[in-house]
């Protein structure tokens, strides 16, 4: 059996294309984030900021 490192992953927000490191993600709830807009759920309908990503929860 191969092993396999993940080291990047898919923002675990639903509307976010944004692909962030498992090191530098913002995480939650065992979930990995881009930002802390995303990770919050986006309360005040804030983007992430990321160029080419319009989530906004």
């Amino acid at each position: 059996m191969t092993s396999v490192n993940v080291e990047m992953v898919k923002c675990a927000c639903p509307d976010c294309v944004c692909v962030v490191s498992l090191e530098g993600a913002v995480k939650r709830e065992e979930k990995a984030f881009c930002c802390d807009a995303c990770a919050d759920g986006h309360p005040e309908k804030d983007g992430c900021d990321h160029a080419g990503c319009t989530c906004h929860g």
